[in-house]
């Protein structure tokens, strides 16, 4: 027949081209660039710590580097254990469960505790592992309004299913707000619904000791409220988990298909992550220093005249620009005045929301900012010129 399988995927790519949202992967050369990094995640600046390096490096010599076979099998050691164990007592959970990626958790989680006859409500800005267990839950998903505690109420109050779980974010991921915790508790809790709360952005950055936003709203260890975390973030190693009542953690041992059917996490990257713990629980000013970080990164952005957030959640501070192409333009120009920021493009965020993405660390000191209220001004003025031609 002569089709060729591969010209549809050409004819989007080429789509994608026009549309300023082909992607490309760039190698890091190590820190040798001369940019300062303003786009990472690594929000305690903890992932050239000396003391995770040792710590990955002490567990792969007494576990190996790989946990050779899923959890339930050979891929529970000690250190996960003692993770599990830890990451639930920080958080103010009655139990854990490390998975090997935050994505895996959301997936793990959503899936597990929802399913037919289940309806889930889910903020309609939440991250893509949410959106994916929610599609393969096989539940009914309805969509509320950003941060719309009373929509979320109303289509709690108006099911026909028996069963029901709200899902949100913590801290949204591009927008860096906050979500309306207490209010969406307090609508769960009048129509019998668990609450899942992805920590992602928020552990180790919201709170006074960094233990996360539902830790700082009081929602710690309520039985009706489940944590799912990231350990790539504010930690700096790798992997997630799901944090809840026994009953919660006992359901996805059994039944939750992204823990059973995955390798667990590698040996070294628990090792860094409870490294990480040690760190962020001896030195609990680090959280604070975050937040301080991005607070004043906001302020250089309002004070160039591009439009951002007030003030931060946690450590991300968006820059909204509108189109992607003015946001690539925008984050090249950060890369020549010396600052390595995010570019964030649809479908990563609603047509017309094309931003940068700057992400604070609790290490940036004044030089950094120096340099980011450069490029701030350079990007300020580039747009202001392609808004007069």
């Amino acid at each position: 027949m002569g089709h060729d399988p591969l010209a549809r995927f050409r004819a989007a790519a080429a789509r994608r081209e026009a549309d300023g949202l082909r992607r490309t992967l760039r190698p890091r050369t190590g820190d040798h660039d001369g940019l300062i990094d303003l786009a990472s995640n690594d929000y305690l600046g903890l992932s050239r710590d000396p003391r995770l390096a040792e710590g990955a490096a002490a567990a792969a010599r007494a576990w190996g580097t790989g946990s050779t076979g899923s959890r339930l099998v050979t891929g529970t050691t000690g250190l996960h254990a003692e993770l599990d164990r830890r990451l639930a007592a920080f958080t103010g959970s009655a139990a854990g469960l490390v998975f090997s990626s935050g994505f895996l958790a959301n997936l793990g989680a959503v899936t597990a505790l929802a399913g037919p006859g289940t309806l889930v409500v889910s903020d309609q800005v939440n991250h893509a592992s949410i959106v994916d267990g929610c599609r393969l839950s096989r539940a009914r998903t309805a969509i509320a309004p950003h941060r719309d505690a009373a929509a979320v109420e109303r289509l709690l109050a108006g099911r026909d299913e028996e069963h029901a779980v709200v899902v949100t974010d913590a801290v949204f991921s591009v927008d860096g707000d906050l979500a309306p915790l207490r209010d969406l508790h307090r609508a769960a809790r009048a129509h019998g619904a668990l609450l899942v709360i992805d920590e992602a952005h928020a552990f180790g950055v919201v709170g006074e000791r960094g233990q996360g936003a539902a830790h700082a709203a009081g929602l710690a260890g309520e039985p009706d409220v489940v944590l799912t975390l990231t350990l790539s973030k504010s930690l700096a190693s790798q992997g997630g988990a799901v944090l809840g009542a026994p009953e919660v953690i006992d359901t996805l041992i059994d039944t939750g298909r992204a823990f059973i059917f995955d390798t667990g996490l590698n040996p070294p990257a628990a090792g860094a992550a409870l490294a990480a713990l040690d760190v962020l629980e001896g030195d609990p000013g680090l959280p604070a220093r975050a937040r301080d970080r991005a607070r004043r990164m906001a302020d250089l952005a309002a004070a160039s005249g591009l439009e951002t957030v007030v003030t931060p959640a946690a450590a991300v501070v968006p820059v909204f620009l509108g189109e992607p192409g003015a946001a690539v333009r925008a984050a090249a120009i950060c890369a020549d005045h010396g600052a390595r920021v995010g570019c964030f493009r649809p479908p990563s965020v609603p047509k017309g929301r094309a931003c940068l993405r700057l992400t604070a660390r609790a290490s940036v000191d004044e030089a950094d900012l120096t340099v980011l209220a450069d490029a701030l001004a350079a990007v300020a003025c580039s747009t202001a010129r392609s808004l007069h031609t």
